[in-house]
């Protein structure tokens, strides 16, 4: 990673929803770009490699937080406001999603999805919107999946979590982007790699899974975008996925 001096006045980078895979990525570019980052976590304790990596860079830090409490959404950012600076770009990256029929699947099971996929990127996209209002710039980013546009069956959890935050994303842009905040929605159609998979795929070509550094790379553009020609929606795809 190139060493960066973080530049206070471009605010910090929150990830909420950050593991091994693209979460990690995320925070990897956006520090590599001269942001200091907060990293959201449920249980952030196996993550601390991960700030390691990024410390002596730019600040960075592991916060716990359930996504889906309100109190604990507002700490996280009063502690960014107060430990690193006001955030200017801020990732919804939380999902969980349990596979199975609709028979099958219990209510506690469908309201844990539900809460995770969307009520918490409500919670969390409030909580960035008062202070960039307030500002009159920022960027707030939501993770989607192929879900965001179409239920499959067995997917009744991820789908229904992800339609709502892509209606959320479109509201949001709606109301925020005039008052100087960028919103978009990013449809990730397609899988993730990652490196415990690296046998299960290792017939086919390098670049047949989509690559965590790459998506992280579409995020830092949008968030670069000059407001003159902001996108709302973009969907990323391998080039050998079919749609």
């Amino acid at each position: 990673m190139r060493e960066h001096s973080a530049r206070p006045e471009r605010g910090s980078a929150v990830v909420v929803g950050v593991g091994p895979g693209l979460g990690a990525a995320l925070a990897r570019r956006f520090a590599a770009d001269g942001l200091p980052v907060a990293m959201a976590a449920r249980d952030p304790s196996d993550l601390e490699w991960l700030r390691d990596e990024l410390t002596g860079h730019v600040p960075a830090r592991l916060v716990a937080c359930d996504a889906t409490e309100p109190e604990q959404v507002d700490a996280l950012f009063a502690e960014v406001e107060r430990e690193l600076a006001p955030p200017g770009l801020v990732v919804y990256n939380a999902g969980a999603f349990v596979r199975g029929d609709v028979l099958e699947t219990t209510p506690e099971e469908f309201l844990r999805c539900w809460r995770v996929g969307c009520y918490g990127g409500f919670l969390v996209a409030r909580a960035a919107a008062r202070g960039m209002v307030e500002r009159g710039r920022g960027t707030i980013l939501f993770t989607g999946a192929t879900a965001s546009l179409r239920g499959s069956a067995g997917f009744v959890n991820l789908a229904v979590g992800k339609f709502g935050l892509r209606a959320l994303a479109q509201s949001l842009a709606r109301e925020l982007g005039p008052k100087g905040v960028h919103v978009a929605h990013v449809v990730i159609d397609g899988q993730i790699a990652a490196p415990e998979r690296a046998d299960a795929v290792s017939r086919k070509p390098p670049d047949a899974l989509l690559s965590p550094d790459a998506i992280a790379a579409e995020y830092a553009r949008l968030h670069a975008q000059r407001r003159s020609a902001w996108t709302f929606e973009l969907d990323l795809r391998p080039w050998v996925e079919r749609f």
